[in-house]
């Protein structure tokens, strides 16, 4: 499959298993709110909870959560390592994916696939571990189990042997504390 042919699945609402800069993910248009109800199904999870979005740019995050307190800027333009951070008040993403506290965890990856598969959909996508809910996160894809395997409709076709470090980093800047919510 080409790389356009997984940006029109993107496009129709179709959800996709694919190696992000950290673990291997599920995704899909975090625009769309069917879309992102397939992904609660696949994982089991409920719709309250929470999910990490992906977006390929500094502008790209700007659209979404409009202005970027200077801390949070400071910290993508620095870290080394992946590091998801906890916005307020987001907008332009499916109700689905935002918390309670109307806040949102997003992350400007490192990993080329994700940057560009991103930037040519030209909207954010879902990344959230490949697991059903409470089992334990795939260090790698022949971790997957089975039930998600079934339940996508595209696997992507790279970095299968990779095995995953860790999960990203995810912080909360509050005024200007910076909170630690996973390390």
């Amino acid at each position: 499959m080409t790389f356009k042919s997984i940006i029109n699945l993107l496009e129709i609402g179709k959800a996709i298993l694919y190696p992000t800069d950290t673990v291997w993910g599920l995704g899909c248009d975090a625009t769309n709110e069917e879309a992102v109800k397939k992904i609660y199904k696949i994982k089991n999870r409920e719709e309250s909870k929470s999910l990490i979005i992906l977006v390929d740019s500094i502008e790209m995050l700007q659209n979404h959560v409009g202005n970027i307190p200077e801390k949070a800027l400071e910290i993508l333009k620095t870290s080394e390592k992946p590091t998801t951070i906890i916005y307020n008040n987001p907008k332009g993403l499916a109700p689905n994916t935002i918390a309670s506290d109307n806040t949102i965890a997003i992350r400007i990856p490192k990993d080329e696939f994700c940057i560009q598969l991103i930037k040519e959909f030209g909207k954010p996508i879902v990344s959230t571990s490949a697991n059903v809910s409470g089992e334990p996160t795939p260090k790698s894809f022949s971790e997957i189990s089975e039930a998600i395997l079934k339940n996508v409709d595209y696997v992507v076709n790279l970095h299968q042997e990779k095995v995953a470090e860790k999960s990203s980093t995810i912080l909360k800047i509050e005024d200007d504390d910076v909170i630690v919510i996973r390390e």
